[in-house]
């Protein structure tokens, strides 16, 4: 194996502490504001650690006393997983069976092309057929009708990662499992399926984090807690003539732990998934 000098590995760990550094330090900040008291965030010159630590805010936010901010957070909380998870596992749903298909019939490959090809339209383009789509079948203000909103968004993006997961896998795999007698279900549930798990797993975080981030859409299709997203709630507490911005940055790091905690279970799977394919055998 080739030796690395010590100055280039120095570098490298140099360089990956800058990174570190780069990425966390936002997410630390927003720490260290959800704690401080409202004092130190006003305070100038800026105060980087606060005198007292202060977690009344998330108290406040995960109380569930009626008609409170925190029954408010906690239930735009619940409808976040809750519209995130339906339209993920409806994507999934739909792109595994067409990511199969596109990839191993390449002459299928312009629909998807055709269908990528909508990201190129700016959401306000789509914003009022949706709307009056969703107003016909009663799905206004709905997490039922927003998730059917989410799922033409995360689709065609997951059967694009899907059809480059397959890809990967080798179709005499496939050819041998049919010589041998397995029917096309059988092939795809025994032989298909397992090896392409890490890109399912990658897929299913994409789509889950794309739908937890979505705001426009959220905030043109619900009006109240029946409906209204995270990303909404967090927005509604900066709308006030007075923001507390500690409240605000208590809010953004409890809508932040739901997806750390599943790219965390799932990391292995991710790295997984990102590489595969990467390197040919």
């Amino acid at each position: 194996m080739e030796r690395r000098s010590p100055l280039f590995s120095a570098f490298i760990h140099l360089s990956a502490l800058l990174l570190a550094a780069v990425i966390l330090a936002p997410i630390l900040w927003l720490f260290i504001m959800s704690i401080a008291p409202a004092a130190d965030l006003a305070a100038k010159p800026l105060r980087w650690w606060p005198q007292a630590i202060d977690f009344s805010r998330y108290q406040v936010l995960l109380s569930t006393l009626e008609n409170s901010a925190g029954a408010a957070f906690t239930s735009s909380l619940r409808n976040s997983i809750e519209v995130a998870g339906m339209a993920t596992i409806a994507a999934i749903a739909l792109a595994i069976p067409a990511g199969w298909a596109v990839s191993r019939t390449p002459s299928l490959g312009w629909s998807l092309s055709m269908v990528i090809a909508t990201y190129m339209l700016p959401p306000v383009a789509l914003a009022v057929p949706l709307y009056m789509g969703l107003s016909h079948l009663g799905m206004l203000n709905n997490v039922f009708g927003l998730a059917l909103v989410y799922l033409t968004i995360l689709a065609p993006f997951t059967t694009w990662l899907m059809k480059s997961g397959f890809d990967s896998i080798p179709r005499e795999i496939e050819s041998a499992a049919m010589i041998d007698g397995a029917g096309l279900f059988q092939t795809l549930k025994i032989i298909t399926l397992p090896l392409a798990a890490p890109v399912v797993a990658t897929s299913s975080l994409f789509a889950f984090l794309l739908a937890w981030d979505e705001f426009f859409y959220a905030l043109l299709f619900t009006s109240d807690q029946r409906a209204k997203t995270l990303t909404v709630a967090i927005a509604d507490l900066a709308g006030g003539r007075v923001s507390d911005y500690g409240l605000i940055a208590t809010a953004g790091v409890l809508a932040a732990l739901p997806p750390v905690l599943i790219g965390l279970v799932m990391q292995r799977a991710l790295i997984s998934g990102l590489t595969s394919g990467g390197v040919k055998g």
